[in-house]
This record gives structure tokens, sequence and C-alpha cells, in this order.
């Protein structure tokens, strides 16, 4: 299904969502099968300053803007009293970016950079669409459903946050590096530096990193020496230097720590078990790539979204859960029982990849593009 707008001048296409690779990825990946319509958008990302976008989306080969803007903190802390200025100051400086670049459309996948400039775009009646990737919406887009004029949800239900006449289902936009994760296992293993005789598990604690799960790996190293398993290990940032650390000592071939996975379809390919947390575009990716997973729900997010995102998986046979407050005691034991379980293994593969939802970020790219020809 495509889209020809015909005697239209380029299409100029704002798009804006950042904070953690759950706000950024699902932008880009947007941003790509719009191009695959449309080859000759011009695409300007915003997104918050000194937040990983900055980094990220240059690197995916796209300009991009920073607002000085962040999230008003649920605890008392001296950061809100600065809250009204950046927000003024953010919604100012979105105007100029508006009216310097003049955009036909503005798309936002959530996160704190996105209210400002969908706000602004909907009051100067600009065509805006909102993705909420959650269970549970967030903050910013619950308030900007009320002026944007389409709003694409991964699941059903949504109506309790936003105005239903203004909502469609389309599940959640994933890379296409992921999707399209064909190489073969040898390259894979060669790449991360595996002992090809062993098995591997992946651990991605988020783009950000998961203390919970750094600590239980790092108090079981041993552990996947003695068994013999390989080990892919995101750490984050924070964790970093202790994970080297720790490897090095262990100093067994095929244990290997990073603090962020650029090429994560390799590492999903040499993966025969992962462990992550739950947010939504990683649960999407799992589905996509339908291998043994161990969910452990981050605690610190909205209404426990997370743990409701996994629960839907657990409900279904498709993955294991850990709660965030029993990994140090639990989660390696937990690998260890899952890789010895050849029919559980196969039960979970097969139950998650059946909730895969397939184009999604063609879906929402499509229904963007609608809102023009409206």
């Amino acid at each position: 299904m495509t889209h020809q707008i015909e005697n239209m001048k380029q299409l100029k296409v704002i798009i804006s969502g950042g904070g953690s690779g759950g706000h950024i990825f699902p932008a880009i990946a947007i941003a790509r099968s719009l191009q695959e319509i449309d080859e000759n958008i011009d695409f300007l990302f915003v997104g918050a300053k000194n937040k990983m976008e900055m980094e990220k989306v240059p690197n995916a080969g796209y300009k991009i803007k920073g607002l000085w803007i962040s999230g008003f903190q649920r605890r008392l802390t001296l950061k809100n009293l600065l809250f009204p200025l950046k927000l003024i100051h953010s919604i100012f400086s979105s105007f100029i970016i508006i009216n310097r670049f003049k955009p036909d459309l503005v798309i936002g996948t959530g996160g704190f950079a996105s209210g400002p400039i969908l706000y602004v775009a909907s009051k100067k009646n600009i065509p805006t669409l909102i993705q909420e990737q959650n269970s549970y919406a967030g903050i910013t887009n619950k308030i900007l459903s009320r002026y944007v004029n389409l709003i694409c949800v991964a699941y059903e239900k949504m109506e309790r946050f936003f105005p239903k006449e203004k909502i469609f289902l389309t599940g959640n936009p994933i890379r296409k590096n992921i999707i399209n994760n064909n190489y073969k296992i040898d390259n894979a293993i060669g790449f991360f530096n595996l002992n090809s005789e062993k098995p591997t598990v992946l651990v991605i604690g988020g783009s950000l990193g998961a203390r919970t799960i750094n600590n239980s790996i790092h108090n079981g190293l041993n552990i996947f020496k003695v068994n013999n398993l390989n080990l892919i290990w995101q750490t984050g940032k924070a964790f970093a230097s202790k994970a080297d650390d720790a490897i090095k000592k262990i100093n067994t071939h095929g244990i290997n720590t990073y603090s962020f996975i650029k090429d994560i379809d390799l590492a999903y390919q040499a993966a025969d078990i992962i462990i992550s947390r739950a947010g939504a575009i990683a649960i999407s990716e799992l589905c996509s790539i339908g291998k043994p997973v161990i969910l452990v729900p981050s605690p610190n997010v909205a209404e426990n979204h997370q743990f409701k995102n996994a629960q839907s998986l657990v409900n279904k046979n498709a993955a294991l859960l850990v709660n965030d407050v029993d990994a140090n005691d639990k989660l390696v034991d937990t690998i260890i029982n899952l890789y010895n379980d050849e029919q559980l293994k196969e039960v979970l593969s097969r139950n998650i990849k059946k909730m895969e939802v397939k184009e999604s970020s063609s879906v929402i790219a499509n229904h963007a593009l609608d809102l023009l020809r409206k």
C-alpha cells in the first residue's frame, strides 16, 4: 500500500520523541517507513538536549534540534522549580523551529520533548499524530491527545486515556533490521567473539541499563562459566566499568560485556535465550524475534505498566517473568533452568512468535500521510 500525493512540494516532516530507546527507535522506524513511500521527504527530529536522542538520531542519518526540557519529577525536588521555565522556553523554541522548517506534518512518539512541538503544531493547524507504545499512556501523550488529529496505539481499550474517535490500533513500530533479521548464525557468533560450541544468553536491560539485572548477572557470572554458556551482556554506561572488571576476572571465551549494543539485530540472531526489561518496544521486538524470553519488568514506571506488559505474555505461556525484587535471588537460576528445559524453550518460542504484529511502522506511516490527503 503506498500513497502518492500529487502536485505537492517536497514533504517536510518533524518527528519528536526521546529520553529512552523506547521513544527514539519507534520514531526512526516511522521515518524509515515514510521514506519507503516517498524517498524525498525532508525530516527534522526534535528531542531533549543532553538526552540520548541527540546521539542516536544523527547516527541514524537524520538531523535533530534539541529543546531545553525535562520531565516533572513525581517526588519533591529542586529540579521541579525549573520545569515551568523550561516548558515556556521549549514552547517558544518550538514556534521558532516550526516557523523556520515549515513542516507539513508533525509526529510524536512520546517523551517530554514531543509535548511542546506537537502542541505548537496543533495550534498552527498542522496535521499531527502521536504514537503511544504502552498499555498505560504516558502523561505527555495524554495531554497531547486533546490537541492532535490522530493517535496510533499498540493495545486495545486505550479509550480510557484518549478520545475514541482519534484512535487507531496499529501495534508498535520496530526497527527494520530486526524485522529483516536473516543473518547467518556464524556471522553473529563471529561478530560477538562467541564460542560456537556453547549456547548464548543475551541480557539487555534497556538502552540505559538496568541496575537489578546487572547486579544479578554480575553476581552469577561464574555460573555462566560453569554451565558452559556464552553471554552477551548490555549493561548501560553506568555499570560498564564494573562489568568490564568482572569479565576480565572470569577470563572465559564467549563471556562479553557492552555498554550499548548498536547491532542488536546480530545479538538477537546469536541468542538462544534472551533476558530483558518489559518495555513496550522491547516486547514488540521480542515477539518478532520469537526466541525464549525471561522478562524482568522495571518497577520504576507509571502504573507498573511493564509488569502488565510482561503479564500479557506470561498469560499466553509466551515468556517467563522474574519480578525485579526477586532478581538477585532468582534470575540466574531461572536462566539455567530454562536452558536445561528443551520443551519449555520450544513452547515459549512458538507462543511469543504468535504475538507478533507485522508492518506496524508502515501502517502508521500511511495513517500519517492520510492526514495530508484529508
